[in-house]
């Protein structure tokens, strides 16, 4: 399902979601108007390492951030592999990494960079300059 956040363009896999498209949207309208830091969505995890990382995303609280690394100890793996899974996510948003960033940069995210630092600073991140690579 193809939907717009903070006037960016994404696309979710909604059959990962139990709930309706206008469900998923409502939430995502919330979030966009600040009236909401998590979503109260049924999700289906994949049952591989991408899923091990969205679930690690998932559990990355509105407003903070974790580096690949981070997640990478917590997984027992490399923050290379990590930033792979991130950028496999299909349901990005709902599953944050857009909370996930590189040591010494934003890293990447499938919908630019311009729209991560949004999200990020949508939820009261700065973003510093070293970050903004």
């Amino acid at each position: 399902m193809r939907t717009r956040i903070l006037g960016a363009s994404r696309e979710l896999d909604a059959s990962l979601i139990d709930a309706s498209s206008e469900t998923i949207r409502d939430q995502l309208r919330e979030y966009e108007d600040g009236k909401r830091e998590a979503f109260d969505l049924e999700i289906e995890y994949p049952d591989d390492f991408t899923g091990a990382v969205m679930r690690a995303m998932a559990r990355i609280p509105f407003g903070e951030i974790r580096t690949y690394g981070d997640l990478a100890a917590g997984l027992e793996t490399a923050p290379i592999a990590v930033g792979q899974a991130c950028g496999r996510n299909p349901i990005p948003v709902v599953v944050p990494c857009h909370r996930v960033v590189g040591h010494d940069s934003l890293g990447g995210y499938g919908g630019g960079l311009k729209l991560k630092r949004r999200l990020l600073e949508h939820e009261g991140i700065t973003v510093p300059e070293a970050k903004r690579r």
